[in-house]
């Protein structure tokens, strides 16, 4: 048995062996469709985590159907990053113990390197604390993603493989194959969303600058708001974790919560959570913004 906080590393195995993968693209070649897709399969994914498994799930930022709800879990499912029920449990403790020693992905107490990638590989992570996601657990379909978290990946994996085939077989000169499409639109896709999203643990709370006075170190960070739909802007979304925009200014670039607003003007999400007027006064000097 693993002592408490110790890397279990037969889960790491798996996750090394797909970064390893990404080497197949010097066996499988490229196409401009293949990584067309990839990109495409990274957006979706990035929205399914950051619109739902985050805002929605961890926050409750905003309503919605219960169709879309499982629509949206499924969709962050995909991304290969557990179930929207473990999701939520961990991202609501990280706000009650954010950099403090009972935070377990904080740079600040653990390290850069175990903060962005090693953390969930330990015995603690793995297991849900159910306590926190009380509001969840009611839903039989959530708890059917969350005790067959690997199905949606796989289920994407295999489509992959599919429209490649598909496209080598309607459209030859595209230079597509199925294997290609699976390395590029499921393997790529997923490595880079991976590491993009964990930087939000790592870098979003080394690198940047700061707004509020939180009790963390959350910044904001233009560079990570643009490849994660928003999420960037860390310093304000820990200053006022419950609205459905985390970019709470114009200028500060925040594609979930344009998307939200749009599939909110079809029905399919409501009562999208503002900033308040008050939030929007920042707490720092200048100088210590920068520090």
């Amino acid at each position: 048995m693993s002592l408490p906080g110790q890397v279990q590393w037969f889960r790491v195995v798996p996750f090394f062996l797909l970064h390893a993968a990404c080497l197949l693209v010097f066996v499988v070649g490229w196409s401009p469709v293949a990584v067309a897709v990839a990109i495409a399969i990274y957006f979706a994914r990035v929205f399914g985590l950051t619109a739902f498994y985050h805002r929605y799930f961890s926050h409750r930022a905003f309503k919605t159907s219960r169709v879309v709800q499982f629509l949206g879990a499924l969709l962050g499912n995909a991304a290969g990053q557990r179930g929207p029920i473990w999701w939520a449990a961990h991202h609501r403790h990280h706000h009650r113990a954010s950099d403090k020693p009972d935070d377990i992905h904080s740079p600040v107490q653990q390290g850069f390197i175990w903060s962005h990638m090693l953390w969930f590989m330990t015995r603690e992570a793995y297991a849900t604390n159910q306590r926190m996601v009380k509001d969840w657990l009611k839903y039989p379909e959530l708890r059917f993603l969350e005790r067959f978290d690997l199905l949606a990946p796989a289920l994407l994996a295999g489509a992959m493989f599919v429209l490649g085939e598909a496209i080598r077989f309607t459209w030859p000169h595209s230079g597509t194959s199925g294997f290609q499409m699976v390395v590029w639109g499921f393997v790529v896709s997923t490595i880079t969303l991976y590491h993009v999203t964990f930087g939000i643990n790592s870098l979003a709370h080394t690198y940047g600058t700061r707004r509020y006075e939180t009790n963390d170190d959350s910044r904001n960070n233009l560079w990570l708001a643009l490849v994660t739909f928003g999420e960037g802007w860390h310093n304000n979304h820990h200053h006022f974790p419950s609205s459905a925009r985390q970019g709470f200014h114009w200028w500060e670039i925040d594609i979930s919560y344009y998307l939200l607003v749009t599939m909110s003007w079809t029905g399919l999400v409501w009562d999208l959570k503002p900033v308040p007027a008050r939030v929007l006064v920042p707490t720092l000097t200048a100088a210590q913004k920068r520090a």
